[in-house]
């Protein structure tokens, strides 16, 4: 193997470039143009492996914060560019930095036809699992790659091209990930909107986004309830002052939709019709998708992902952070609604050549809650990727574990947890159950990929129970107090990102760079600004502690309702609960538990709310004043299963609120005001 240094003048410093670094190898001229482009003077070297370890985390990490743009263009270089970017890094118009700036390529060329070119058609791409509907496909590359160019064409005939939206409406079905790489294909930009949202939210995003061409689904299924889609299309279209040229729907037979003439498509039809469309080659800074997230507003923002940045970082997470290799199943356990989804049911596994899992059904109730484990077992899945949330359930319908009983897991290697934080009590649940590694990750929709992480495919590290163990190259990660200085080890703060950013970050919100600048960039001046707040140990690992709204202020004292739930958790009996800070008029604000029982569990609850106490005071102190939790039979979450800590916290504070677009059952929340009522 060789590996070569080279110097840069002002900084005196050596740097080793691996030249076959993931078996594809770095072009000599290549290699050598981007050194003299830069000015640099070389020299080959035959180091011994003890002198070098450049897949350790510590010269990975360092690398890509003194020298990013010498990093990330041996990582770009694993790509099939069709221009290969010379300009690794630069400044748009908006000061903002932005990567790969000449290069040019286009996502769906390199997440599929690119391996259908080097012999992978054969390998299964997609599988596609449905218990609501009892149905099974295993996809290959060459077929995937044959249905996105035919439904391209069907998008490029309705007058689809480069840099138009479409909206993109519909359940976890296959044709999900086919409209959004058909876009991709044609260089169009997708926004998928959640499956299911109330027309009025679906209005929202058509008006701001404006696609020419929405695509939909008939229905969508939810365990054992249909849900027409169509109808919700159809209002939300009414309402929206944009109105798109077409729609194309597909049609389900769980309920088929009635079509307007001239307007609406049957996706069979469109697509039979059409002539396969080829790969438009796009700029790397060009958008690739915008992907709505929820704004303190009340008004969604359209997080926006360009091409080249994502790809890369796409590409290079799978093998750094999953230790996945083209072949391997990986299974994010998730909704192609929402960034995970976006990353890592679609885009990332398919850029890296692996078989990914499109699961249509719920951890528990589908049938029961050994649903994951059956898909892990059919399907090979060496790494599962999913929210805490959904193992809690799990935790909850069998706390013995034995809808584990029937299945063998032996090609499970890591279990990955996302979206929300994870709780230690979770974390050693999933530990010990399963005897594999749990990996909590954290990052946004904002960045598209984990921000810290444990490497498995680099170095992994010993994890340490709430954290999610060390930055990932790229993420200059500090803890910042409110005037933005840096914090020491275990002091609490803003937890914030040092600029640049690295590739797939997002560079503005669509069509609103004044609010992307005021919302991220502007509290702490050459810093992206999270919104977390967390500390960093002795160790360097990153504890994310949860929202900055989600601190509360007792008698002066600063404390985090995450630390709290910790304590509430670790009870035997608990399953789930959630800690508001409420209102006081002696202390300012006190904590307030929900808790949620594991099913089977009968005790008496005021039993159990002084054994909570008893242990609040004896691992955070009597300074968390902590005397009130109630018994609940559910707590309010989005669809994607983060709880609404702020919309209790409003009820509980006798407070109007707004229920939000992206609630699982507004239900939820008249029962706790029920509960808080009583109470």
């Amino acid at each position: 193997m060789s590996f070569y240094a080279f110097c840069y003048e002002p900084l005196s410093a050596l740097y080793l470039v691996d030249c076959h670094i993931h078996r594809q190898y770095y072009p000599y001229p290549t290699l050598v143009g981007l050194i003299v482009a830069r000015g640099a003077s070389m020299m080959e070297l035959e180091p011994s492996t003890d002198e070098i370890d450049l897949m350790s985390y510590q010269r990975e990490y360092q690398t890509s914060i003194e020298q990013p743009e010498v990093f990330w263009a041996d990582k770009a270089a694993q790509l099939d560019w069709f221009k290969t970017p010379s300009q690794i890094l630069a400044k748009d118009d908006n000061g903002i930095d932005r990567w790969f700036v000449d290069g040019e390529m286009n996502t769906c060329h390199m997440a599929l036809d690119y391996h259908v070119a080097q012999g992978r058609g054969e390998q299964v791409a997609l599988y596609y699992d449905s218990p609501v509907t009892d149905t099974k496909q295993a996809i290959s590359y060459l077929a995937l790659r044959d249905q996105v160019a035919q439904f391209a064409g069907a998008l490029k005939t309705q007058g689809v091209t480069k840099g138009d939206r479409v909206l993109i409406y519909m359940p976890m079905v296959p044709e999900a990930a086919v409209a959004m790489l058909a876009c991709a294909r044609l260089g169009a930009v997708h926004s998928v909107v959640f499956g299911g949202f109330a027309a009025s939210e679906l209005a929202v995003r058509i008006d701001d986004a404006r696609p020419k061409v929405i695509v939909s689904a008939s229905c969508g299924i939810e365990i054992s309830r249909v849900i027409e889609y169509k109808p919700l299309l159809d209002s939300a279209i009414e309402i929206a002052a944009h109105k798109p040229a077409k729609t194309i729907v597909l049609q389900r037979d769980q309920a088929r939709a009635s079509l307007i003439e001239g307007r609406d498509l049957d996706w069979a039809v469109a697509a039979a019709a059409a002539e396969p469309a080829e790969c438009v080659p796009v700029l790397a800074t060009d958008p690739l998708y915008i992907l709505y997230t929820s704004g303190t507003t009340g008004k969604p923002k359209g997080v926006v992902r360009d091409n080249g940045g994502h790809a890369v970082a796409m590409h290079y997470s799978m093998k750094a952070i999953y230790d996945m290799d083209p072949g391997d199943v990986f299974w994010a356990a998730s909704d192609v609604g929402w960034v995970v989804g976006h990353s890592y049911i679609v885009y990332a596994p398919l850029l890296a050549g692996l078989s990914t899992v499109l699961y249509e059904g719920k951890p528990v109730g589908t049938p029961d809650a050994g649903a994951f484990w059956r898909v892990c077992e059919e399907y090979g899945v060496k790494a599962l990727f999913s929210a805490p949330t959904a193992f809690r359930a799990i935790k909850k319908t069998d706390p013995n574990s034995e809808c584990l009983q029937p299945y063998n897991l032996e090609k499970l290697k890591t279990v990955f947890m996302a979206g929300e934080r994870l709780d230690p009590p979770t974390y050693h649940w999933v530990k010990d159950l399963l005897g594999l590694p749990v990996i909590d990750h954290w990052w946004q929709t904002e960045t598209g990929w984990a921000i810290c992480g444990n490497l498995m495919g680099i170095e992994p590290k010993e994890p340490k129970a709430g954290s999610a163990t060390l930055p990932s190259p790229g993420f200059n990660v500090q803890i910042l107090d409110d005037e933005g200085n840096t914090l020491g080890p275990n002091q609490q703060g803003s937890v914030a990102i040092k600029l640049p950013l690295p590739p797939s970050s997002l560079p503005t919100v669509w069509q609103d760079f004044a609010r992307f600048n005021d919302g991220y960039l502007s509290q702490f001046p050459g810093y992206y600004t999270s919104g977390d707040g967390g500390y960093i140990d002795e160790d360097g690992y990153v504890f994310i502690m949860g929202r900055t709204d989600d601190v509360i202020n007792v008698a002066g004292h600063r404390l985090s309702t995450g630390e709290m739930e910790e304590v509430i958790a670790s009870h035997p009996a608990v399953a789930e609960c959630a800690v508001v800070g409420v209102k006081c008029e002696l202390k300012g604000q006190v904590p307030l538990g929900l808790v949620l029982l594991k099913d089977g569990i009968e005790l008496d609850e005021a039993a159990l709310q002084t054994e909570l106490v008893a242990s609040m005071r004896e691992r955070i102190g009597a300074v968390a004043s902590f005397k009130t939790a109630h018994v609940v039979q559910r707590l309010p979450k989005t669809r994607s299963g983060k709880i609404l800590r702020k919309i209790i916290r409003q009820i509980a504070d006798g407070e109007a609120y707004v229920v939000p677009s992206t609630i699982d059952d507004p239900a939820s929340l008249g029962e706790i005001a029920v509960v808080l009522a009583a109470g």
